[in-house]
């Protein structure tokens, strides 16, 4: 019994691999483009009523204006790669969480969250549209749906995935945020190195021809590392270490800067103090969230 089990979770595995989108690495796909926007949006949804949404209008503002020109530059560089099928279905939404949390995130379809609690570490719009990039990279590379489906076939097994997608509804879900929002409520996968080095290097194209300046990339992960205080060593890390991340933003940027020059340069405003602290319960977190690592786990 136990080889046919394991029979069928190769079988399901080797047919559902297929290559990334953009890079062409081999990537595990088990969930179809429907399931994966429904629970989406129901999860961004969630996130929504759980939390307190800022009302800063300037702030909030920001986000959606650094937002819709990510977006726009992501739609312009796919209608280049004849890929714009990897946005469809997207309906985008930028909203701004008050919380001192360090972290943003951006599920399938658009759905993109930040909080206030990493805007100082932006500082600027250039540093926002750092974040934004690098977030909605993920999306757009289906890093969400990989972890997703890394996700089912190891805690459900091969012969529960079926059953799971189509009468476990809410045990799905709930994998499906943990894979969209970093993955600490159920102890699943983070993103991997080679995720988190696509959408490094995909976000900088992204926010070079939304027009801002690449160079800030390198910046904003050293504000980070500041604010971390350190990092253990890479090899005990799903992500790469500052350092190595800092790194490879620079070897990338010749390229980046490339797509830059021929943008419409956008503004670049300072974000300025965040006051909403105030507002913050202390006393407790959001639910469902992870941080956008200050310091690798």
């Amino acid at each position: 019994m136990n080889r046919l089990i394991q029979f069928f979770i190769l079988t399901i595995i080797f047919v559902g691999c297929s290559k990334a989108p953009l890079t062409n690495r081999k990537q595990l796909d088990l969930i179809g483009d429907n399931q994966l926007m429904a629970s989406s949006f129901d999860s961004y949804d969630q996130v929504l009523k759980e939390n307190k949404l800022s009302n800063d209008q300037e702030k909030v503002q920001m986000i959606k204006r650094v937002g819709n020109n990510i977006k726009n530059s992501v739609e312009k560089y796919l209608d280049q790669k004849g890929r714009s099928d990897l946005t469809e279905g997207f309906k985008w939404e930028f909203n701004l969480i008050v919380d001192d949390i360090v972290n943003a995130w951006c599920m399938p379809g658009g759905k993109v969250a930040f909080y206030t609690g990493i805007l100082p570490i932006c500082k600027n719009e250039a540093g926002v549209a750092v974040v934004m990039g690098h977030e909605v990279a993920h999306a757009v590379a289906n890093h969400g749906g990989e972890r997703m489906s890394q996700a089912l076939v190891q805690q459900l097994g091969g012969v529960a995935l079926g059953v799971a997608l189509q009468q476990q509804p809410e045990q799905t879900q709930a994998l499906a945020m943990a894979a969209y929002t970093g993955g600490s409520t159920l102890g699943i996968l983070k993103f991997s190195r080679v995720q988190e080095s696509e959408a490094d290097r995909l976000g900088l194209t992204f926010m070079a021809m939304a027009g801002y300046n690449p160079e800030t990339a390198p910046d904003f992960w050293q504000r980070m590392k500041a604010k971390g205080g350190g990092a253990p060593p890479e090899f005990l890390s799903t992500h790469p270490d500052y350092d190595t991340r800092i790194s490879n933003l620079n070897k990338w940027m010749s390229e980046a800067k490339q797509y830059y020059s021929s943008s419409n340069k956008a503004q670049n405003s300072e974000i300025g103090e965040v006051t909403e602290k105030s507002d913050l319960n202390v006393n407790s977190k959001p639910k469902n969230v992870i941080q956008l690592k200050v310091k690798d786990n």
